[in-house]
């Protein structure tokens, strides 16, 4: 097998649909092999295990998703405004995985966080340390809006673990009721959470 070929990312992207769609201790390694179009053989000489490409995988994804936080979280974004434009690719995001995979899937960290945590013990780490990395954007634009004034926040830190707690309930119960609707109140939620009052309305003219 040469070096050029895609064999390797094929398989990543192979275990993130199949875990993501159903459950890590359902797929099989032939399962995997499979549905990237690749031989066992193959499999063995990029990862020793199943546990050892579904971590590389999570990387992998990783890497894609840190840019479109980072753009949403830039500090050239009004730290208020930073939440809502979450909400909407929150919204967005998982729209997309409906039309591919027919369903809400929710988030896939989450899904198999929850599967895994008393059996496989790297990817746990793993896992652990990729959610570290979601809050951290939180924190900062939490601690943005303090220093601006716009929240009273003293601990970001424990806010942001407050507010991503929220954030990944409402894409569990998207996930298990299948309805996009839900995460329709991220946004607003994110705020009443943060303490930010809601614009008063002005009563129209009779």
């Amino acid at each position: 097998m040469g070096r050029t070929s895609d064999a390797k990312e094929r398989l990543m992207q192979a275990i993130s649909q199949l875990i993501w769609g159903g459950s890590y201790g359902s797929t099989t390694i032939d399962d995997i092999c499979e549905r990237a179009g690749v031989k066992k053989g193959s499999f063995y000489y990029f990862f020793e295990s199943k546990a050892d490409l579904a971590v590389a995988a999570i990387e992998c994804d990783w890497q894609e998703r840190r840019r479109e936080l980072d753009t949403i979280f830039s500090s050239v974004v009004p730290p208020l405004e930073r939440f809502e434009r979450l909400a909407g690719f929150m919204y967005r995001s998982q729209k997309q995985v409906r039309d591919i995979y027919g369903r809400v899937l929710g988030c896939p960290l989450f899904a198999l966080g929850a599967e895994v945590s008393t059996r496989e013990k790297r990817l746990q780490k793993k896992i652990e340390e990729m959610l570290s990395y979601k809050r951290m954007y939180l924190e900062s634009a939490i601690r943005d809006a303090h220093a601006a004034r716009l929240i009273h926040c003293p601990d970001p830190a424990q806010k942001a673990r407050v507010l991503y707690t929220f954030y990944q309930g409402l894409l569990t119960e998207a996930r298990i009721r299948n309805d996009l609707e839900v995460l329709r109140d991220a946004g607003r939620g994110a705020l009443q959470i943060l303490g930010v009052a809601e614009p008063k309305r002005t009563a129209k003219a009779a």
